[in-house]
């Protein structure tokens, strides 16, 4: 059963949308299994430079069917907006979404950005999106489906209590001007008119695809350390984007799996706050920030940067099961005299190679360096293991070892083909 789970193996931003692009030219379906527009994945193919924060990156290539899964959160104007660039890019994929996934509703948006305000200087720092209000929702029962946009009759009676209740704690706890209960209601009818056409049961188009063997890639956003469980809580996600998430939004079984990719840079970055115990400050952090031009697609903040934290990211291969890793901007890392490995964290005084995910416990780890010597020769868009220079591949190796797994693809570029297929993995 050729199912492929690609994940992030750290804190997000690793590269995922371009390898996805490149593995789905031999896949049937795509399936985005959680996150919602919080995430962006960019591609750049012969359709340009493509940013998605929804549809699988699978749309661009023919013949694939691209399913938004029940595990994600959907702002139906965001999803819209991408449907729209789909079209006017003329992109040959199929776009369909599990009639299960949770909506975003315009009070979700308002209630996150009333309650970053609140926390102020504590403030968790999300995308202000609605994201995490929306799962909130979810859990408690309370939230919209998009399959509930096919029975508007149905919808306008469930849906003005729960905007009273909303308002409530709009004005009472936070002190925010209430909303329209009428406007809400015509939003809805727009976007029925609009994506209502797309929504259909995943769970149909899954189970078809696998039992008759057709390649099934799971397109995880974000990383395992923003997983609401096994993350770096609290400054973590509101959903799971490890394989667990892969299986609760896309209600496919584990025995499924033929591969669990784990993707990291040669390096590491995170957005926003929370400990990051390799993080680089100064003219070394500057400089390969410029260099890979690390800023967000969805937020455009700039993201802190790292040496690759092995600890970190054996911790997230055991959560996982990754098979194998694919290892992303290592031309980044060109011309580096010295390159350091993070193998080991110093945690009051005692050293230590477990991932400690308290919160004031990883605060406290000092990184722990091995230092390799680095490379002149440039690796970008090398296409071929043996055209690898030796200190590359000292340093891919050198991660292998680390973690335990081999790496199965290099990207060397941030086209779909400025990637290296190690050993045949493909």
């Amino acid at each position: 059963m050729p199912t492929t789970a690609v994940l992030g193996g750290l804190w997000g931003d690793e590269g995922k949308g371009k390898i996805i692009d490149f593995l789905a030219a031999d896949a049937s379906v795509v399936v985005r299994f959680s996150g919602g527009n919080n995430a962006g994945h960019t591609v750049v193919n012969d359709y340009g430079k493509l940013v998605f924060h929804l549809i699988p990156c699978g749309i661009c290539h023919e013949g694939t069917i691209n399913v938004i899964g029940n595990g994600v959160v959907i702002s139906p104007e965001a999803l819209i907006e991408e449907i729209e660039m789909v079209k006017s890019k003329g992109l040959p994929g199929e776009i369909a979404i599990s009639d299960r996934a949770h909506l975003i509703m315009p009070y979700h948006v308002l209630l996150d950005r009333l309650e970053e305000e609140r926390r102020g200087a504590a403030a968790i720092g999300t995308t202000g999106r609605g994201i995490g209000p929306a799962y909130v929702d979810k859990v408690a029962r309370m939230g919209v489906r998009s399959g509930e946009l096919l029975d508007l009759e149905e919808l306008t009676i469930a849906l003005p209590p729960i905007i009273e209740f909303k308002n409530e704690l709009i004005t009472k706890i936070y002190g925010g001007e209430p909303l329209d209960t009428n406007q809400i209601l015509e939003q809805t009818k727009e976007w029925a008119a609009q994506i209502g056409p797309y929504i259909r049961s995943a769970d149909e188009i899954l189970t078809n695809a696998i039992a008759s063997g057709q390649n099934v890639i799971m397109e995880g956003a974000q990383g395992a350390l923003l997983d609401i469980d096994h993350g770096t809580y609290p400054f973590v996600t509101s959903s799971s984007p490890t394989i667990g998430g892969a299986l609760t939004g896309t209600g496919i079984g584990p025995s499924s799996f033929e591969r669990i990719i784990g993707v990291f840079k040669a390096y590491a970055t995170r957005v926003g706050a929370g400990p990051f115990p390799t993080e680089i400050h100064g003219a070394e952090g500057d400089r390969i920030r410029e260099m890979a031009g690390e800023f967000g697609a969805t937020t455009g903040r700039a993201r802190r940067v790292g040496w690759f934290d092995a600890v970190a990211a054996r911790y997230t291969t055991r959560v996982n099961g990754f098979t194998s890793m694919v290892l992303t901007r290592l031309d980044t890392l060109d011309n580096w005299e010295r390159i350091k490995i993070c193998t080991a964290y110093s945690l009051d005084g005692e050293i230590i190679e477990d991932f400690p995910i308290e919160r004031g416990r990883l605060a406290r780890c000092e990184p722990i360096y091995e230092e390799l010597s680095g490379w002149t020769e440039s690796t970008s868009r090398v296409m071929d293991w043996d055209d690898l220079c030796d200190g590359a591949q000292r340093y891919v190796r050198k991660l292998e070892e680390l973690l335990g797994i081999p790496a199965s693809e290099i990207s060397t570029g941030p086209h779909r083909d400025d990637t290296l297929v190690v050993n045949g993995a493909r």
